[in-house]
């Protein structure tokens, strides 16, 4: 899989640009400022729907601009496709493939698979929660499309049942009942499609696992022992079946099924109703797990080395696009300003690792930084234009 044309209309600080690209290496060199990374961001949002860089698409749209485009031409073996997008705030977005629209923008996804490397992934092992939330499920959308539907029918439920908590919680303290008859109904959907993202989240963790482990010795160049656990808010049931693809615990034990982990979350969700409500939210779902990192039997959050958490933040993305190839999604590995944050051994050892990938796009501010083995075509961006230079 590879992009051959990119094209966007009024995209950040793009008023138009059309950009050719081919497989191997392309490196984006320019100062800070230029439009490097908007260019990685608009690619990453063509296979994603969303940006790495901020959670609302108005910051998409050009100062000045009603709505912006994008046109990414893709490659996969033999078969080419158009996608087109377009970002209108506070409306809805709209999407064509191959010219002809589609009901609805994530009926895209899947077309582009992409796995991007940036700054911003140091909050994987430093941040809060939510960002490692964030990548196991955008991990989960590339290998499985249809999971974008569980994710947003869950996000649906989780904004309706809060609202009838905060709700109810403030009509009893201001001396009323609060109605709460349809709760249990919510609790039901909550449940179901709750247990089903939780199942996904625990296989696609057990399935990186050793990816993890390899990617960070090879970028790291230690043996520390790096750990990669899930935490779920809601107590692992004693017994159930093994996971949907037959995958078993590295100790013997089995992680429960969807069905187990619905009955779980229900019955956490009636237990925890009396502080539901009084804190009107929802207490109670995958929406509160976690990820736990650790390196040598220590959480990574707080104690792992800026060189450390490097490591692991890159051990994450090498492991996600190995697990992607292993799906036969070959991605478009995008790095993003990233050689600059490294030392020379790491720079090296990460331009060796990707760069057999069928497509890899590079920023740097600097084209020094770029290490010898990632050597490709070479675009100057600058003020807004792209020119190619070799």
């Amino acid at each position: 899989m590879h992009l051959t044309h990119l094209s966007l209309v009024d995209f950040r600080s793009y008023p138009s640009l059309d950009l050719t690209l081919g497989p191997g290496v392309t490196t984006l060199v320019g100062r800070n400022g230029q439009g490097k990374t908007n260019l990685i961001e608009a690619i990453g949002y063509v296979a994603t729907l969303a940006s790495h860089r901020v959670s609302a698409d108005a910051p998409l749209v050009r100062e000045g601009a009603s709505h912006a485009v994008l046109r990414a031409r893709i490659v996969r073996g033999n078969r080419a496709a158009l996608v087109e997008l377009e970002i209108v705030p506070a409306r809805a977005n709209r999407a064509r493939l191959n010219r002809a629209p589609v009901s609805r923008p994530r009926d895209v996804l899947g077309l582009l698979c992409t796995v991007l490397f940036a700054p911003e992934d140091l909050a994987l092992v430093k941040g809060d929660p939510a960002g490692r939330r964030q990548f196991l499920d955008e991990l989960l959308v590339a290998r499985t499309p249809r999971m974008a539907a569980v994710l947003a029918d869950y996000d649906r439920v989780l904004k309706q049942r809060s609202t009838l908590l905060r709700t109810a919680g403030a009509a009893r303290r201001s001396g009323g009942k609060g109605d709460l008859r349809t709760l249990d109904v919510w609790d039901g959907y909550l449940a179901s499609y709750g247990a089903e993202l939780l199942a996904a989240r625990l296989a696609l963790v057990e399935a990186l696992r050793p990816g993890v482990a390899g990617a960070y010795a090879a970028v790291a160049g230690t043996q520390a022992q790096v750990g990669f656990e899930y935490r779920a808010s809601v107590p692992p049931p004693q017994q159930g079946p093994v996971l949907p693809d037959g995958q078993v615990l590295p100790d013997g034990q089995v992680w429960p099924d969807r069905q187990v982990w619905e009955e779980a979350i229900r019955t956490e969700l009636v237990a925890a109703r009396p502080r539901e409500v009084e804190r009107g939210q929802t207490l109670v779902g995958p929406h509160r797990d976690d990820l736990l990192l650790t390196v040598d039997g220590r959480p990574a959050r707080g104690y792992a080395s800026h060189g450390e958490s490097w490591s692991l933040a890159l051990a994450l993305r090498l492991a996600s696009f190995e697990l992607l190839r292993a799906d036969d999604r070959e991605p478009v590995l995008l790095l993003d300003d990233v050689f600059a944050e490294l030392d020379a051994g790491r720079r090296s050892r990460l331009a060796e690792l990707v760069a057999p990938a069928e497509q890899v796009l590079v920023t740097a501010a600097v084209e020094a930084d770029v290490p010898a083995e990632l050597a490709g075509t070479c675009f100057v961006v600058a003020a807004g234009e792209v020119r190619r230079v070799s």
